[in-house]
């Protein structure tokens, strides 16, 4: 299994476009604060890089047990 990401909707959606705030329903983020853990792929470093204004992102090591 691959690394994980950490994303956490930082700003409000308010005012936004309508794209912008599908993305953010797309990555799992619908109130400000929530957290979500993704796997590290392609589409979603794309749909990270459509709201990187929106969200703060970390990544996490995924250890196997």
């Amino acid at each position: 299994m691959g690394n994980k990401l950490k994303i956490t909707l930082v700003r409000s959606p308010i005012g936004r476009p309508e794209k912008q705030r599908m993305v953010l329903g797309g990555l799992g983020l619908k109130k400000m604060n929530k957290t979500v853990f993704l796997i590290d792929t392609a589409e979603i470093r794309g749909m990270i890089r459509k709201v990187s204004h929106l969200v703060s992102v970390e990544e996490c090591e995924v250890h196997e047990t």
